[in-house]
Formats: structure tokens, C-alpha cells, sequence
């Protein structure tokens, strides 16, 4: 029995410690066996503590991630920003195959930080050099029950989050199968969300604006859309990247970086605890995908901020993928063209077709025995006049659709053997068209579509790069409408994702860029393989001929789709009324100078300008604008932006002193503001400001524009009024 106790609280809990009174004379010595006591006991409980938590914060302090493992061995994370929870307790694991789960009955067996703040410099994109400044907290799990492995790696920056997966290479576990991924975004509140319905082969809906608790009831019509191809989640799934905005007023975006040998991923919606999770794209069988340890999943991100121009202004997903693998980059440049393309949507008769005969299999049929249907879009004299538009007007290449042998049924989805890639049609000289370009300094972009007969395009896919190398051809646009063969498996799949980047990488040994459409949409790979100059993978301007676009299609976009990578959108119609083609009654959902400022607010080094020549000949002032503005950049500003309201940015020219501005707004006029705080102090600048007129309005009176030129500098604060659905753009060159 002890005459007395020594009590303490700690840790939250009441700790007694019983001792015998020691005499006067001994007090040092018994304060002194007390306090190795006590250290011991606090170096035993945070020994205890850090086997299953940790805590790791961002470079500037303003998140905080904590992970640890609950009481059922499953790892778990929490994301704080700005001292209030952002994330709440949200489960992580994956379910492999036989039964087996990698998801709980952890134990953690060790631990690891690690820091970096570098800075490098992309081949192309909206800054010359680009900061990675981040905290990293690497857990490594063992399976008590198995002895499976599994790592955690996390990485904390000043705009957000990522982390993945990784599976170290070991003795008991090699090839295995992800059935299911639980990664979960605990949300608890009801977000304001911009989103799409989860499918795993089409991007190409409007996107939709309401609560999370709304979408439910939204989903059927967001759902009815007259699509080549649609796969839909299981369950009640949006889209990724999924832009949100919490009833605080902080904006977050979860997407996913760095997607290799890996399914995309839709995020499942828990419309009552307001709970996100991960539902993969699977394949045939409904696995999701098939890997060996030594394996890591791509990133899942997570960027927030309480001000929307930082989600835009966010390099965490270029961050979180690998440096450039190629040594030898000077043959991966920019690039503004126009092309023989809008005309087939017009409804003005152009067609991609040769013939109106069915009756031909590929390979098999001699095309100057048939009977041309006299409107082939892509024949020699037509092709010639766009590159002699395109050497008049300083762009640096012409698209031509609809120039092989096989689009008589080019929408036969399901069936292989369609196209040929090396076979031009009869009235579409190679050698001739190689020789006429070559001598105006112009290149022709190649159009590869397979109507996703995937394996037939990579039976022929190096023949058809060496024909372009032998041509001049040094970039093209791959296409992948309908569904995909090999048959079951999805746009967004394990298998897909595995081919464009086969694509990708093969292109590249020819020096070869790609332009993908109807592709996985991007998670900044463009920064490991910068051949990959661009993609559509969202719903773009041909859908404006179908009435298929609403006016704040463009201010969301930049917020969702391009989160991940640059998009060939497409813009620059000036003649939006398609009525006067033909029996197309279609109509623009922008004014004139809307789709001048898309060359600033739609990031790409790809632009195309996408309308007849003739439309541009009508409007050589408001073409100007087409002619001037550069498509890669030292810097970026983003001086206004709401997510589905309005964007304004500026941009520097690559190399040169000459800046370009863009803003646009939804259907609701407004004015915006305009700060040149970005200019260098001391310099004026003539600026050229292309705006919606007065009486402009996107449907009764979208051409009307007005262009002015002021001098400014950077202490000048212009106040510009947009019309509904409007735009303005200005080009800003030395005054001096």
C-alpha cells in the first residue's frame, strides 16, 4: 500500500502514480525517479499515438491533413483549411481479388516526411516556370489478417491535396485485381455543385448547377442526351472534375492526377450525409483493374481556397506528375490553325464522305471507280485555299477532315475495318497538297478517326505515322465516337487509358504531335509527355450547331474540364446564325467577341479558329484579334472569376512584351473590372479593347461590337460592360 498518490491528467485521462513519503532529505532524489516516471509514460503514449495517426501541414499553415487508423484497422484522413474542417473523416482501402480487401486490419509499421520547393519550367503552358512547394507524409500499412502491404503516399501544398496509392513489390501478394476503391471525400454539408453524370464514355453533357441534394431529382434529364455513346455509373455518380462551392463560401475541386494503367474515376453522391466516393470504370467483367505491386493509382486531388481565381490559377495536378521523360523537345511547339471542319456542321451540304455509295470494304475497293457525290469537303483545290488563307494570315497549320478512305460508313459503330490511315481519297493529292504547303510554310494537321474500332487503329497506327512523317505531317487529331472494340470495354477504362497513352508515346518516336477527342478527360500528363498537346474530351463548339451549348457552358469549364489539362475547344465562330447555310436553324449561345475572349479564358497551345473563311473576310477587324493573340505564355493572371457566372484573365505572350486579355460572363450582362496592376510599372501600352456594342445581345444581336484603343498603364482600372452571354478582348503592345 502507498501512504500517498501523485495524480496528473493527460491526454485526456486521469493518471495516479502511488509513492511512499519520502523524508526531507531525499525529495531531489524521489523528483528525480518521477520525472524519468513521467517521461517514460509520455514517450510510451506518443509512441502509441504515432503507430496510428500523424498530422502533416501545408508549406503556408493553411491546411492541415490528419491521418490515422480507426478502431477497425481502416486508414482514414481529414483535411482542414484555414482551422475548419474541409474534408471530415473519409475512408481510403481498395478490395482486391479472391475475396481479399485491402482496407482494413492495418496496423502502421512506419512513417515518413519529406519536403520540396522547386521550380521548373514546362515545354508549354500559362506560366514560364511553374513553383512545386509541398509537405509529404508517406504511411506504410501491413495487414495484420494477410500480410498484405500498402502504402499511403500524401502530398500537402498551398492550394490543396493530393494522395495515391502505392504497392510495394513482396513476397506474398504480385498480381492482383482492384474490384472496388473506397476512397471517400466526407463533404457533411450541402455543396453548391457544377456536374455532370457519371459515364464512363462520354464528357460531352452541359454541365449542371444545383445542391447536392438536388441532383437527384435532376439526373434523369441531365441523363437525356442524344449522344454517341453512354455507359452510366452505377448508383447516383457525377463527373470528375467536380467543382463545388460550400454554403461558407469555399470553393473546392476533386479530381485525380496522373492516370496511368489505372480506370478513370466518377464520384458517387451521398445526397443525405453529403459523402463523395470513388466508383471506377470497369471492363467487361467488372473488374476495374488489373495490376502487379510495384504499382501505384493515380492521385486523387483535392485544391480549395476561399477565392475562385485560385482553383483557376492551381498547378497542384501539373505537380503531382512526373518532369517531361523526353530529352529532345524543340519539336513540340504551339500552334493557331484553321481547317476544313466547321463546314461539315453547318448543314451547307460539305461532306467528310467521297461517295454516296455503301457497297465498299476497305482495302478491298478501287474509290476512282465510284461515282464521287460532288460534296467532299476535303479535295485538293479546297484544301489549297485554306492554306494559302492560312500563309496570308500568319497560322501555322490547316486541319483537314474527312481525307482517307472509309467515312461512307464512318458511323457504323460496333464494326472494325472502317478506315484506312495511309489511303487518301481520289480527289485528295498527298504529294501535291505536302509540296503546296511545304512552300507556303504551312503544315497539314492529320485526322485519324476510328470511330472506336481501337484495335484496327492500332493495327495500322505505325504505318500511319510513317506515312505522315513522309508527308510532312507533325501533328494529328485521333477521334474515338461510339463504342469502343475491343468490345465491353469503355472510353474511360483501364484498357483505353493504357492505349491513348500508347498513342502518346509512339506518336512521340516519330516526332509526332496528338490532338485526342472523344479521350479520357486529362489529368495533367501533358506535363510528362508535352506531345500531347491538347484535347477535347468535353462538350465543345460543334455542339453549338445542334443548339447544344448554354451560355454558361464557358465559365464553367475552365473550372471542371480544363482542371486537368488543356482543351481544343474550338472557338472563333463568328457567323452564328447557321440558318443561313441551310436548313440548320441552329444559333450561337455567344456574341461575337465572347468567342474572341475564349482564345484567352480556354487555356491551350492548340487554338483553333474554327469558322468558314468567308466569315472572317466579312470581319477583318474583329479577325485581327485571331491573327494577334499567342497561344502560349510567361505569365497568367487571374483577375476576375466565379464559376458559372464570370472569368476575366490576362495573359503574357512567350518571349515577347505583349499581353492579351479575355473576359466573358454567363446569360446575365454585367461589367467587369479590369485591373492592369499586372503591367510592368512604368510602361504604357496601346491597348485595342474588341467589346460588345451597346445594343448586343447573344440572341437578337450577337454580332455588334465595337473596338477602341486607349493608352494604359499599370496603374489604369477599366470598367467594361458585357451583354448577355458577351465578351470582350484586348490586345495590349507597347505604346512606346
Amino acid at each position: 500500500m502507498f501512504a500517498n498518490t501523485f495524480e496528473l491528467k493527460f491526454a485526456g485521462k486521469d493518471l495516479r502514480f502511488g509513492y511512499l513519503a519520502p523524508s526531507k532529505s531525499s525529495w531531489i532524489q524521489f523528483l528525480h525517479i518521477m520525472m524519468k516516471h513521467l517521461l517514460l509514460f509520455i514517450a510510451f503514449t506518443l509512441a502509441v499515438a504515432a503507430s496510428r495517426a500523424g498530422t502533416v501541414v501545408s508549406p503556408n499553415g493553411d491546411f492541415q491533413l490528419s491521418f490515422s487508423l480507426n478502431g477497425k484497422g481502416t486508414p482514414v484522413y481529414e483535411l482542414r483549411y484555414k482551422g475548419k474542417t474541409l474534408i471530415g473523416e473519409s475512408a481510403m482501402g481498395v478490395d482486391i481479388h479472391a475475396g481479399y480487401n485491402l482496407k482494413q486490419n492495418f496496423e502502421l509499421v512506419a512513417q515518413q516526411t519529406d519536403s520540396k520547393d522547386e521550380l521548373w519550367q514546362p515545354v508549354m503552358g500559362e506560366q514560364k516556370e511553374i513553383r512545386n512547394h509541398y509537405n509529404e507524409y508517406l504511411v506504410q500499412l501491413k495487414q495484420d489478417s494477410t500480410g498484405f502491404r500498402m502504402d499511403i503516399r500524401f502530398r500537402l501544398f498551398d492550394d490543396g491535396l493530393g494522395f495515391r496509392y502505392e504497392f510495394p513489390v513482396q513476397p506474398i501478394l504480385r498480381h492482383f485485381i482492384i474490384k472496388k476503391e473506397y476512397t471517400q471525400f466526407k463533404l457533411g454539408e450541402d455543396y453548391k455543385a457544377f456536374w455532370m453524370p457519371g459515364d464512363f464514355d462520354s464528357n460531352e453533357y452541359p454541365t449542371n448547377t444545383s445542391k447536392l441534394s438536388e441532383i437527384r431529382g435532376m439526373m434523369d434529364q441531365a441523363k437525356n442526351e442524344g449522344l454517341a455513346c453512354q455507359s452510366f455509373a452505377d448508383g447516383l455518380a457525377v463527373q470528375t472534375p467536380l467543382m463545388l462551392k460550400s454554403p461558407e463560401g469555399v470553393y473546392v475541386n476533386i479530381h485525380e492526377a496522373a492516370l496511368v494503367n489505372y480506370p478513370a474515376m466518377v464520384l458517387n453522391v451521398d445526397d443525405k450525409d453529403f459523402v463523395l466516393s470513388a466508383q471506377l470504370a470497369p471492363d467487361y467483367e467488372g473488374n476495374k483493374a488489373y495490376l502487379q505491386t510495384g504499382s501505384v493509382s493515380p492521385w486523387r486531388t483535392i485544391v480549395a481556397s476561399d477565392d475562385a481565381r485560385d482553383i483557376l490559377a492551381s498547378n497542384l495536378i501539373l505537380n503531382l506528375n512526373e518532369p517531361c521523360i523526353y530529352s529532345d523537345t524543340s519539336w513540340i511547339k504551339p500552334c493557331k490553325y484553321i481547317g476544313v471542319w466547321w463546314e461539315y456542321f453547318t448543314g451547307g451540304g460539305s461532306t467528310w464522305a467521297y461517295t454516296d455509295e455503301l457497297n465498299i470494304r476497305i482495302g478491298q475497293t478501287d474509290y476512282t471507280k465510284l461515282k464521287p457525290n460532288g460534296h467532299h469537303g476535303a479535295n485538293t483545290e479546297h484544301v489549297k485555299e485554306y492554306i494559302d488563307f492560312a500563309a496570308a494570315n500568319g497560322f501555322d497549320a490547316v486541319l483537314v477532315e474527312g481525307w482517307n478512305e472509309g467515312w461512307e460508313d464512318n458511323w457504323a459503330y460496333m464494326k472494325e475495318h472502317i478506315y484506312s490511315f495511309t489511303k487518301a481519297y481520289p480527289d485528295f493529292d498527298v504529294e501535291e497538297l505536302h509540296r503546296y504547303a511545304a512552300a507556303k510554310g504551312v503544315k497539314i494537321i492529320m485526322h485519324h478517326e476510328t470511330t472506336s474500332s481501337v484495335l484496327d487503329y492500332e493495327r495500322q497506327m505505325n504505318d500511319a505515322f510513317q506515312f505522315m512523317v513522309d508527308h510532312g505531317y507533325s501533328a494529328v487529331k485521333t477521334g474515338y465516337v461510339g463504342k469502343i472494340i475491343p468490345r465491353g470495354e469503355h472510353h474511360d477504362g483501364q484498357w483505353m487509358v493504357n492505349h491513348y497513352l500508347n498513342v502518346v508515346k509512339t506518336a512521340a518516336d516519330y516526332k509526332i504531335m496528338v490532338n485526342s477527342h472523344e479521350a479520357v478527360r486529362p489529368t495533367g500528363l501533358h506535363r510528362t509527355y508535352p506531345n500531347w498537346i491538347a484535347q477535347e474530351s468535353a462538350r465543345g463548339t460543334e455542339f453549338e450547331s445542334f443548339n447544344g451549348n448554354r451560355p454558361d457552358h464557358t465559365t464553367i469549364l475552365p473550372f471542371t474540364r480544363l482542371m486537368g489539362g488543356p482543351m481544343d475547344y474550338t472557338p472563333g465562330i463568328f457567323e452564328g446564325d447557321l440558318s443561313v447555310y441551310g436548313n440548320n436553324k441552329a444559333k450561337l449561345s455567344t456574341t461575337l467577341t465572347k468567342q474572341l475572349a475564349l482564345y484567352v479564358t480556354m487555356y491551350s497551345p492548340l487554338q483553333m479558329a474554327a469558322d468558314l473563311i468567308e466569315n472572317y473576310r466579312k470581319y477583318p477587324d474583329a479577325f485581327r484579334f485571331i491573327k494577334e493573340v499567342e497561344v502560349d505564355w510567361d505569365e497568367t493572371h487571374i483577375l476576375e472569376a466565379e464559376p458559372g457566372d464570370y472569368i476575366t484573365i490576362a495573359r503574357k505572350a512567350k518571349g515577347k512584351d505583349a499581353w492579351f486579355v479575355g473576359g466573358i460572363t454567363d446569360e446575365n450582362a454585367r461589367e467587369a473590372k479590369v485591373d492592369f496592376s499586372f503591367l510592368p510599372k512604368g510602361r504604357k501600352y496601346r491597348a485595342t479593347i474588341y467589346a460588345d456594342a451597346k445594343d448586343a445581345d447573344y440572341q437578337t444581336n450577337p454580332k455588334a461590337y465595337t473596338i477602341r484603343t486607349v493608352k494604359v498603364n499599370s496603374k489604369t482600372v477599366l470598367k467594361q460592360r458585357l451583354a448577355r452571354s458577351g465578351g470582350f478582348a484586348i490586345s495590349l503592345f507597347p505604346a512606346d
